[in-house]
Protein backbone atom coordinates (compact mmCIF):
# COMPACT_ATOMS: atom_id res chain seq x y z
CA UNK A 1 0.00 0.00 0.00
CA UNK A 2 1.66 3.49 -0.86
CA UNK A 3 1.29 5.47 2.01
CA UNK A 4 2.94 8.41 0.21
CA UNK A 5 1.13 11.40 -1.60
CA UNK A 6 2.35 9.51 -5.25
CA UNK A 7 1.89 11.16 -8.37
CA UNK A 8 0.12 8.88 -10.70
CA UNK A 9 -0.43 9.50 -14.70
CA UNK A 10 -2.93 7.85 -15.94
CA UNK A 11 -0.53 6.87 -18.28
CA UNK A 12 1.38 4.56 -15.18
CA UNK A 13 -1.64 2.72 -14.99
CA UNK A 14 -2.56 2.24 -19.05
CA UNK A 15 0.91 1.07 -19.68
CA UNK A 16 1.40 -1.31 -23.17
CA UNK A 17 2.94 -4.72 -22.53
CA UNK A 18 3.45 -8.30 -23.39
CA UNK A 19 1.00 -11.33 -21.27
CA UNK A 20 0.57 -12.86 -19.83
CA UNK A 21 1.32 -11.03 -16.39
CA UNK A 22 2.28 -7.34 -15.64
CA UNK A 23 3.67 -8.22 -12.22
CA UNK A 24 5.06 -11.36 -13.55
CA UNK A 25 6.19 -10.88 -16.98
CA UNK A 26 5.81 -7.11 -17.07
CA UNK A 27 7.54 -5.83 -13.81
CA UNK A 28 10.41 -8.26 -14.49
CA UNK A 29 11.38 -7.21 -17.56
CA UNK A 30 11.61 -4.15 -16.56
CA UNK A 31 13.52 -4.96 -13.61
CA UNK A 32 16.53 -6.47 -15.49
CA UNK A 33 16.67 -3.34 -17.49
CA UNK A 34 16.57 -1.18 -14.98
CA UNK A 35 19.53 -3.54 -13.19
CA UNK A 36 21.36 -2.55 -16.59
CA UNK A 37 21.14 0.82 -16.33
CA UNK A 38 22.15 0.67 -12.54
CA UNK A 39 25.08 -0.81 -14.35
CA UNK A 40 25.98 0.96 -16.52
CA UNK A 41 25.61 4.45 -14.04
CA UNK A 42 28.49 2.73 -11.81
CA UNK A 43 30.52 1.77 -14.96
CA UNK A 44 30.29 -1.40 -13.85
CA UNK A 45 28.90 -3.38 -16.88
CA UNK A 46 31.51 -3.63 -19.02
CA UNK A 47 33.22 -5.61 -16.01
CA UNK A 48 29.95 -7.86 -15.84
CA UNK A 49 31.81 -11.37 -16.49
CA UNK A 50 28.42 -13.87 -15.45
CA UNK A 51 25.12 -12.86 -14.13
CA UNK A 52 22.45 -14.77 -11.90
CA UNK A 53 18.60 -14.35 -11.03
CA UNK A 54 16.98 -14.64 -8.25
CA UNK A 55 13.14 -15.01 -8.03
CA UNK A 56 11.31 -15.12 -4.62
CA UNK A 57 7.66 -15.36 -3.56
CA UNK A 58 5.07 -15.56 -6.05
CA UNK A 59 7.91 -14.83 -8.65
CA UNK A 60 9.19 -18.27 -7.96
CA UNK A 61 5.67 -20.05 -7.16
CA UNK A 62 4.15 -19.02 -10.31
CA UNK A 63 7.24 -17.53 -12.19
CA UNK A 64 7.12 -20.46 -14.98
CA UNK A 65 3.67 -20.36 -15.52
CA UNK A 66 3.63 -16.62 -15.65
CA UNK A 67 6.39 -16.47 -18.15
CA UNK A 68 8.88 -14.86 -15.50
CA UNK A 69 11.82 -16.19 -16.55
CA UNK A 70 11.63 -15.70 -20.39
CA UNK A 71 10.63 -11.93 -19.92
CA UNK A 72 13.76 -11.79 -17.14
CA UNK A 73 16.09 -12.92 -20.18
CA UNK A 74 14.24 -10.41 -22.77
CA UNK A 75 14.89 -7.59 -20.08
CA UNK A 76 18.28 -9.16 -19.69
CA UNK A 77 18.66 -8.76 -23.63
CA UNK A 78 17.70 -5.01 -23.44
CA UNK A 79 14.91 -5.66 -25.70
CA UNK A 80 11.42 -3.61 -24.87
CA UNK A 81 8.55 -5.05 -24.35
CA UNK A 82 6.99 -2.11 -25.28
CA UNK A 83 7.92 -2.73 -28.96
CA UNK A 84 9.91 -5.87 -29.33
CA UNK A 85 7.86 -7.86 -32.15
CA UNK A 86 6.23 -11.09 -29.59
CA UNK A 87 6.24 -13.26 -32.71
CA UNK A 88 10.22 -13.18 -31.89
CA UNK A 89 10.39 -13.71 -28.68
CA UNK A 90 10.21 -17.89 -28.22
CA UNK A 91 13.37 -17.73 -31.26
CA UNK A 92 15.58 -15.71 -28.99
CA UNK A 93 14.68 -17.70 -26.03
CA UNK A 94 15.50 -20.94 -28.18
CA UNK A 95 18.65 -19.42 -29.78
CA UNK A 96 19.94 -18.55 -26.13
CA UNK A 97 18.97 -21.94 -24.81
CA UNK A 98 21.27 -23.89 -27.66
CA UNK A 99 24.24 -21.35 -27.27
CA UNK A 100 24.15 -21.19 -23.39
CA UNK A 101 25.22 -17.38 -24.49
CA UNK A 102 23.37 -14.35 -23.86
CA UNK A 103 23.76 -10.86 -25.29
CA UNK A 104 23.69 -8.71 -22.34
CA UNK A 105 21.85 -5.21 -23.53
CA UNK A 106 22.04 -6.29 -26.61
CA UNK A 107 26.01 -5.45 -26.71
CA UNK A 108 27.90 -7.65 -24.53
CA UNK A 109 28.40 -11.41 -24.72
CA UNK A 110 27.85 -13.33 -21.78
CA UNK A 111 27.83 -17.24 -20.42
CA UNK A 112 24.25 -17.91 -19.14
CA UNK A 113 22.28 -21.24 -18.86
CA UNK A 114 18.53 -20.49 -18.61
CA UNK A 115 18.09 -23.90 -16.80
CA UNK A 116 20.56 -23.20 -13.92
CA UNK A 117 21.49 -19.50 -13.99
CA UNK A 118 17.71 -18.33 -12.83
CA UNK A 119 16.99 -19.72 -9.27
CA UNK A 120 12.89 -20.15 -7.77
CA UNK A 121 13.40 -19.38 -4.17
CA UNK A 122 9.76 -20.00 -2.59
CA UNK A 123 10.86 -17.83 0.42
CA UNK A 124 9.53 -14.49 0.28
CA UNK A 125 11.38 -11.17 1.02
CA UNK A 126 9.84 -9.19 3.55
CA UNK A 127 9.09 -6.05 1.77
CA UNK A 128 7.11 -7.96 -1.38
CA UNK A 129 5.85 -11.00 -2.69
CA UNK A 130 7.55 -10.36 -5.73
CA UNK A 131 11.23 -10.32 -5.32
CA UNK A 132 13.60 -10.70 -7.42
CA UNK A 133 17.43 -9.94 -6.71
CA UNK A 134 20.54 -9.57 -9.91
CA UNK A 135 23.60 -10.99 -9.07
CA UNK A 136 26.71 -9.51 -11.50
CA UNK A 137 29.74 -11.09 -10.98
CA UNK A 138 32.75 -8.90 -12.35
CA UNK A 139 35.89 -10.11 -13.57
CA UNK A 140 37.87 -9.32 -10.57
CA UNK A 141 35.68 -11.75 -8.62
CA UNK A 142 33.76 -9.28 -7.01
CA UNK A 143 30.24 -9.46 -6.81
CA UNK A 144 27.42 -6.88 -7.60
CA UNK A 145 23.66 -7.41 -6.38
CA UNK A 146 20.29 -5.74 -7.16
CA UNK A 147 16.89 -6.50 -5.33
CA UNK A 148 14.00 -4.82 -7.37
CA UNK A 149 10.20 -5.62 -6.18
CA UNK A 150 7.52 -5.97 -8.71
CA UNK A 151 4.18 -4.11 -6.94
CA UNK A 152 1.57 -5.10 -9.64
CA UNK A 153 0.53 -3.36 -13.09
CA UNK A 154 4.34 -3.29 -14.52
CA UNK A 155 5.35 -1.00 -11.86
CA UNK A 156 8.98 -1.94 -9.68
CA UNK A 157 10.41 -0.71 -6.83
CA UNK A 158 13.38 -0.74 -4.74
CA UNK A 159 13.20 -1.10 -0.77
CA UNK A 160 14.29 2.76 -0.56
CA UNK A 161 11.48 3.87 -2.49
CA UNK A 162 13.02 6.20 -4.81
CA UNK A 163 10.77 6.41 -7.44
CA UNK A 164 8.11 7.15 -5.37
CA UNK A 165 10.14 10.26 -3.99
CA UNK A 166 10.54 11.51 -6.90
CA UNK A 167 6.70 11.11 -7.77
CA UNK A 168 5.86 12.90 -4.72
CA UNK A 169 7.86 15.78 -5.93
CA UNK A 170 6.08 15.75 -9.61
CA UNK A 171 3.09 15.31 -7.62
CA UNK A 172 3.56 19.04 -6.37
CA UNK A 173 3.37 20.25 -9.72
CA UNK A 174 -0.22 18.93 -10.30
CA UNK A 175 -2.76 21.09 -10.47
CA UNK A 176 -5.28 18.70 -8.88
CA UNK A 177 -3.08 16.74 -6.36
CA UNK A 178 -5.81 13.82 -5.54
CA UNK A 179 -5.15 10.87 -3.37
CA UNK A 180 -8.61 10.42 -1.83
CA UNK A 181 -12.09 9.94 -4.31
CA UNK A 182 -13.79 12.75 -2.11
CA UNK A 183 -10.70 15.38 -3.14
CA UNK A 184 -11.20 13.96 -6.68
CA UNK A 185 -14.93 14.86 -6.43
CA UNK A 186 -14.14 18.08 -4.30
CA UNK A 187 -12.27 19.56 -7.03
CA UNK A 188 -15.31 18.07 -9.61
CA UNK A 189 -17.81 20.18 -7.62
CA UNK A 190 -15.54 23.63 -7.46
CA UNK A 191 -14.08 23.52 -10.94
CA UNK A 192 -17.24 22.34 -12.20
CA UNK A 193 -15.65 19.99 -14.22
CA UNK A 194 -16.43 16.13 -15.08
CA UNK A 195 -13.66 13.52 -13.80
CA UNK A 196 -12.07 13.47 -17.27
CA UNK A 197 -11.65 17.10 -17.06
CA UNK A 198 -9.93 17.47 -14.22
CA UNK A 199 -7.40 14.09 -14.43
CA UNK A 200 -6.67 15.69 -18.33
CA UNK A 201 -5.60 18.92 -16.59
CA UNK A 202 -3.44 16.96 -14.53
CA UNK A 203 -1.79 15.49 -17.89
CA UNK A 204 -1.48 18.73 -19.46
CA UNK A 205 1.01 19.56 -16.59
CA UNK A 206 3.57 17.32 -17.34
CA UNK A 207 2.82 16.79 -21.36
CA UNK A 208 1.68 18.59 -24.29
CA UNK A 209 -1.72 17.87 -25.80
CA UNK A 210 -0.40 16.26 -28.85
CA UNK A 211 1.65 14.09 -26.68
CA UNK A 212 -1.50 13.27 -24.85
CA UNK A 213 -3.32 12.29 -27.60
CA UNK A 214 -0.81 10.01 -29.44
CA UNK A 215 -0.13 7.85 -26.20
CA UNK A 216 -3.93 7.69 -26.45
CA UNK A 217 -4.21 6.33 -29.56
CA UNK A 218 -1.37 4.00 -29.16
CA UNK A 219 -3.25 2.41 -25.98
CA UNK A 220 -6.85 1.84 -27.89
CA UNK A 221 -4.69 0.90 -31.10
CA UNK A 222 -3.32 -1.88 -28.81
CA UNK A 223 -6.59 -2.73 -26.96
CA UNK A 224 -8.76 -3.20 -30.05
CA UNK A 225 -5.77 -5.24 -31.84
CA UNK A 226 -6.21 -7.30 -28.81
CA UNK A 227 -10.05 -7.52 -29.32
CA UNK A 228 -9.21 -8.18 -32.75
CA UNK A 229 -6.53 -11.15 -33.05
CA UNK A 230 -8.50 -12.72 -29.97
CA UNK A 231 -11.76 -13.04 -32.04
CA UNK A 232 -9.67 -14.06 -35.20
CA UNK A 233 -7.59 -16.80 -33.47
CA UNK A 234 -8.47 -20.07 -32.91
CA UNK A 235 -6.93 -23.06 -31.58
CA UNK A 236 -5.49 -23.88 -28.16
CA UNK A 237 -3.34 -21.89 -25.49
CA UNK A 238 -0.11 -22.60 -24.67
CA UNK A 239 1.13 -23.98 -21.28
CA UNK A 240 -0.38 -27.37 -20.92
CA UNK A 241 -3.92 -26.93 -19.51
CA UNK A 242 -5.13 -27.38 -23.46
CA UNK A 243 -7.22 -24.36 -22.81
CA UNK A 244 -9.47 -23.94 -25.99
CA UNK A 245 -9.63 -20.24 -27.26
CA UNK A 246 -13.25 -19.85 -26.88
CA UNK A 247 -13.66 -16.08 -28.77
CA UNK A 248 -12.80 -17.23 -31.75
CA UNK A 249 -15.99 -19.28 -31.73
CA UNK A 250 -18.78 -16.61 -30.31
CA UNK A 251 -17.21 -13.90 -31.95
CA UNK A 252 -18.00 -16.63 -35.38
CA UNK A 253 -21.53 -17.00 -34.28
CA UNK A 254 -22.12 -13.39 -33.02
CA UNK A 255 -20.85 -11.16 -35.93
CA UNK A 256 -22.34 -13.65 -38.72
CA UNK A 257 -21.61 -13.31 -42.27
CA UNK A 258 -20.63 -9.20 -41.80
CA UNK A 259 -17.88 -8.10 -44.00
CA UNK A 260 -14.72 -6.54 -42.87
CA UNK A 261 -11.14 -6.34 -43.99
CA UNK A 262 -9.58 -4.30 -40.55
CA UNK A 263 -10.45 -3.85 -36.97
CA UNK A 264 -11.98 -0.12 -37.73
CA UNK A 265 -14.48 -1.78 -40.21
CA UNK A 266 -15.41 -4.35 -37.39
CA UNK A 267 -16.74 -2.01 -35.34
CA UNK A 268 -19.09 -0.59 -37.47
CA UNK A 269 -19.97 -4.27 -38.89
CA UNK A 270 -20.14 -5.17 -35.27
CA UNK A 271 -22.64 -2.39 -35.16
CA UNK A 272 -24.89 -3.61 -37.64
CA UNK A 273 -25.48 -6.99 -36.16
CA UNK A 274 -28.71 -8.17 -33.21
CA UNK A 275 -28.15 -7.03 -29.87
CA UNK A 276 -30.72 -8.56 -27.61
CA UNK A 277 -29.55 -9.10 -24.20
CA UNK A 278 -27.95 -12.23 -24.88
CA UNK A 279 -26.49 -10.85 -27.85
CA UNK A 280 -25.05 -8.06 -25.51
CA UNK A 281 -23.69 -10.20 -22.81
CA UNK A 282 -22.25 -12.86 -25.19
CA UNK A 283 -20.33 -9.39 -27.14
CA UNK A 284 -19.09 -8.08 -23.79
CA UNK A 285 -17.68 -11.12 -22.55
CA UNK A 286 -16.34 -12.51 -26.41
CA UNK A 287 -13.96 -9.07 -26.26
CA UNK A 288 -12.93 -9.92 -22.80
CA UNK A 289 -11.81 -13.44 -23.60
CA UNK A 290 -10.24 -11.92 -26.66
CA UNK A 291 -8.02 -9.97 -24.45
CA UNK A 292 -6.85 -12.21 -22.32
CA UNK A 293 -6.77 -15.07 -24.72
CA UNK A 294 -3.93 -12.86 -26.33
CA UNK A 295 -2.42 -12.34 -22.74
CA UNK A 296 -2.86 -15.60 -22.38
CA UNK A 297 -0.31 -16.91 -25.62
CA UNK A 298 2.49 -13.79 -24.53
CA UNK A 299 0.85 -11.34 -26.72
CA UNK A 300 0.48 -7.39 -26.74
CA UNK A 301 -1.91 -6.19 -24.36
CA UNK A 302 -2.29 -3.08 -21.91
CA UNK A 303 -2.32 -3.50 -18.27
CA UNK A 304 -5.61 -2.10 -16.99
CA UNK A 305 -4.77 -1.82 -14.38
CA UNK A 306 -2.94 -4.80 -14.97
CA UNK A 307 -2.48 -7.99 -17.62
CA UNK A 308 -4.18 -10.83 -15.67
CA UNK A 309 -7.03 -8.03 -15.97
CA UNK A 310 -6.65 -6.35 -19.11
CA UNK A 311 -9.82 -7.49 -20.51
CA UNK A 312 -12.16 -5.54 -18.73
CA UNK A 313 -11.75 -2.00 -19.87
CA UNK A 314 -11.45 -2.08 -23.33
CA UNK A 315 -14.57 -5.17 -23.40
CA UNK A 316 -16.39 -2.31 -21.73
CA UNK A 317 -15.11 0.98 -23.97
CA UNK A 318 -16.21 -1.59 -26.94
CA UNK A 319 -19.52 -1.99 -25.90
CA UNK A 320 -20.33 1.53 -25.42
CA UNK A 321 -18.72 1.93 -29.30
CA UNK A 322 -20.99 -1.09 -30.67
CA UNK A 323 -23.85 -0.96 -28.61
CA UNK A 324 -24.62 1.73 -26.51
CA UNK A 325 -23.05 5.03 -28.86
CA UNK A 326 -22.81 3.63 -32.47
CA UNK A 327 -21.50 7.40 -32.63
CA UNK A 328 -18.43 7.23 -30.51
CA UNK A 329 -14.93 8.50 -31.32
CA UNK A 330 -11.73 9.02 -30.31
CA UNK A 331 -12.99 11.69 -28.08
CA UNK A 332 -15.30 8.92 -26.24
CA UNK A 333 -11.82 6.68 -25.87
CA UNK A 334 -10.03 9.49 -24.55
CA UNK A 335 -12.77 10.36 -21.76
CA UNK A 336 -13.07 6.76 -21.36
CA UNK A 337 -9.34 5.99 -20.53
CA UNK A 338 -8.80 9.55 -18.29
CA UNK A 339 -11.67 8.27 -16.02
CA UNK A 340 -10.32 4.65 -15.73
CA UNK A 341 -6.87 5.76 -15.36
CA UNK A 342 -7.15 8.21 -12.32
CA UNK A 343 -9.94 5.63 -10.38
CA UNK A 344 -7.16 3.21 -10.46
CA UNK A 345 -4.16 5.45 -9.45
CA UNK A 346 -7.32 5.62 -6.01
CA UNK A 347 -7.17 2.45 -5.43
CA UNK A 348 -2.78 1.88 -6.25
CA UNK A 349 -2.54 5.00 -3.42
CA UNK A 350 -5.03 3.66 -1.46
CA UNK A 351 -4.92 0.08 -1.33
CA UNK A 352 -2.86 -2.37 -3.64
CA UNK A 353 -3.08 -2.96 -7.84
CA UNK A 354 -0.68 -6.41 -7.50
CA UNK A 355 -2.77 -9.85 -6.99
CA UNK A 356 0.28 -11.01 -4.96
CA UNK A 357 -0.98 -8.67 -1.99
CA UNK A 358 -4.27 -8.82 -2.56
CA UNK A 359 -5.50 -11.37 -4.54
CA UNK A 360 -7.86 -11.40 -7.85
CA UNK A 361 -9.72 -8.29 -6.25
CA UNK A 362 -6.86 -6.11 -6.84
CA UNK A 363 -6.63 -6.80 -10.08
CA UNK A 364 -10.42 -7.98 -11.90
CA UNK A 365 -12.09 -5.81 -8.91
CA UNK A 366 -9.95 -2.93 -9.72
CA UNK A 367 -10.51 -3.11 -13.51
CA UNK A 368 -14.05 -3.45 -12.92
CA UNK A 369 -14.11 -0.21 -11.14
CA UNK A 370 -12.16 1.27 -13.62
CA UNK A 371 -14.71 0.70 -16.18
CA UNK A 372 -17.79 1.15 -14.30
CA UNK A 373 -16.70 4.89 -13.20
CA UNK A 374 -15.69 5.41 -16.92
CA UNK A 375 -18.33 3.86 -18.54
CA UNK A 376 -20.96 5.95 -16.39
CA UNK A 377 -19.09 9.49 -17.40
CA UNK A 378 -19.57 8.37 -20.98
CA UNK A 379 -23.42 7.61 -20.66
CA UNK A 380 -24.15 11.41 -19.15
CA UNK A 381 -23.12 10.47 -15.01
CA UNK A 382 -22.32 12.92 -12.97
CA UNK A 383 -18.82 12.82 -11.39
CA UNK A 384 -20.49 11.76 -8.06
CA UNK A 385 -22.41 8.97 -10.12
CA UNK A 386 -18.95 8.09 -12.11
CA UNK A 387 -17.54 7.21 -8.27
CA UNK A 388 -20.50 5.67 -6.85
CA UNK A 389 -20.42 2.94 -10.07
CA UNK A 390 -16.67 2.15 -8.66
CA UNK A 391 -17.60 1.47 -5.73
CA UNK A 392 -20.68 -0.95 -6.40
CA UNK A 393 -18.31 -2.65 -9.11
CA UNK A 394 -15.59 -3.13 -6.74
CA UNK A 395 -17.85 -3.85 -3.48
CA UNK A 396 -19.03 -7.00 -5.16
CA UNK A 397 -15.49 -8.09 -5.63
CA UNK A 398 -13.77 -7.82 -2.33
CA UNK A 399 -12.77 -10.66 -0.78
CA UNK A 400 -11.92 -12.45 -4.52
CA UNK A 401 -9.28 -14.79 -4.64
CA UNK A 402 -6.29 -15.26 -7.02
CA UNK A 403 -5.57 -18.90 -7.14
CA UNK A 404 -4.61 -19.49 -10.80
CA UNK A 405 -4.56 -23.83 -11.80
CA UNK A 406 -0.62 -23.94 -12.61
CA UNK A 407 0.44 -20.95 -12.26
CA UNK A 408 -1.01 -19.89 -15.55
CA UNK A 409 -3.25 -17.02 -16.25
CA UNK A 410 -5.80 -18.92 -17.56
CA UNK A 411 -8.46 -20.63 -15.36
CA UNK A 412 -10.06 -18.83 -13.73
CA UNK A 413 -8.31 -15.48 -14.87
CA UNK A 414 -10.05 -15.53 -18.46
CA UNK A 415 -13.08 -15.79 -17.56
CA UNK A 416 -13.18 -13.12 -14.85
CA UNK A 417 -12.08 -10.74 -17.47
CA UNK A 418 -15.87 -11.30 -18.81
CA UNK A 419 -17.23 -11.21 -15.25
CA UNK A 420 -15.76 -8.06 -14.70
CA UNK A 421 -16.70 -6.18 -17.54
CA UNK A 422 -20.83 -7.32 -17.02
CA UNK A 423 -20.41 -6.47 -13.79
CA UNK A 424 -18.79 -2.64 -14.34
CA UNK A 425 -21.77 -2.20 -17.00
CA UNK A 426 -24.21 -3.58 -14.29
CA UNK A 427 -23.09 -0.72 -12.13
CA UNK A 428 -23.06 1.80 -14.73
CA UNK A 429 -26.67 1.21 -14.73
CA UNK A 430 -27.13 1.21 -10.56
CA UNK A 431 -25.15 4.03 -10.28
CA UNK A 432 -27.06 6.08 -12.65
CA UNK A 433 -30.77 5.18 -11.64
CA UNK A 434 -29.45 6.18 -7.91
CA UNK A 435 -28.88 9.44 -5.92
CA UNK A 436 -24.94 9.18 -4.92
CA UNK A 437 -25.83 11.91 -1.87
CA UNK A 438 -27.76 8.93 -0.50
CA UNK A 439 -25.35 6.18 -0.93
CA UNK A 440 -24.08 4.35 2.38
CA UNK A 441 -20.44 3.18 1.07
CA UNK A 442 -18.10 5.90 -0.69
CA UNK A 443 -15.39 5.01 -2.66
CA UNK A 444 -12.65 5.86 -0.20
CA UNK A 445 -14.60 3.15 2.06
CA UNK A 446 -14.18 0.06 -0.21
CA UNK A 447 -10.69 1.22 -1.10
CA UNK A 448 -10.18 0.81 2.17
CA UNK A 449 -11.84 -2.19 3.04
CA UNK A 450 -9.76 -3.62 -0.20
CA UNK A 451 -6.86 -3.05 1.99
CA UNK A 452 -7.95 -4.39 5.10
CA UNK A 453 -9.88 -7.62 3.07
CA UNK A 454 -6.31 -8.37 1.39
CA UNK A 455 -4.37 -8.17 4.70
CA UNK A 456 -6.58 -10.64 6.49
CA UNK A 457 -6.12 -12.89 2.76
CA UNK A 458 -3.56 -15.58 3.81
CA UNK A 459 -1.26 -15.99 1.52
CA UNK A 460 -2.34 -18.94 -0.19
CA UNK A 461 -4.84 -16.99 -1.73
CA UNK A 462 -2.43 -14.21 -3.43
CA UNK A 463 -1.04 -15.81 -6.52
CA UNK A 464 0.92 -18.41 -5.08
CA UNK A 465 -1.07 -21.41 -6.65
CA UNK A 466 -0.90 -23.00 -3.39
CA UNK A 467 -5.09 -23.07 -2.45
CA UNK A 468 -8.48 -22.56 -3.74
CA UNK A 469 -9.01 -24.06 -7.63
CA UNK A 470 -5.33 -24.63 -7.97
CA UNK A 471 -4.84 -27.07 -5.64
CA UNK A 472 -8.48 -28.94 -6.24
CA UNK A 473 -7.72 -28.73 -10.05
CA UNK A 474 -4.77 -30.55 -11.60
CA UNK A 475 -3.07 -30.13 -14.62
CA UNK A 476 -3.63 -33.80 -15.22
CA UNK A 477 -7.23 -33.33 -14.97
CA UNK A 478 -6.97 -30.86 -17.90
Amino acid sequence: MNQAMESISVFDMLSIGVGPSSSHTLGPWRAAKAWIEKLQQLELFTSVATVKVNLYGSLSLTGKGHATDIAVVMGLLGADPVTFPIENIQKEIDALKKANKLLLNNEKPIPFSFSEDIIFHRKFLPFHPNGITFEATLRNGQKKKETYYSIGGGFIVQEERKRAKIQVEKFNHFPFPTHTALELQGYCDSEKKTISEIVYQNELSIRDPQRIDDKFKAIWEVMLDSMYVGCHTEGTLPGGLNVRRRAYDTHKTLIGDKKYTNAVEWIAAIRDTEVKFRQILKWVSCFALAVNEVNASLGRVVTAPTNGSAGVIPAVLMYYMVIENHDANFDDVKKFLLVAGEIGSLFKKGSTISAALGGCQAEIGVSSAMAAGALTELMGGTPAQALMAAEIAMEHHLGLTCDPIAGLVQIPCIERNAMGAIKAINACEMALDADPSKAKVPLDKVIKTMWETAKDMTSKYKETSEGGLAVQVNVSDC
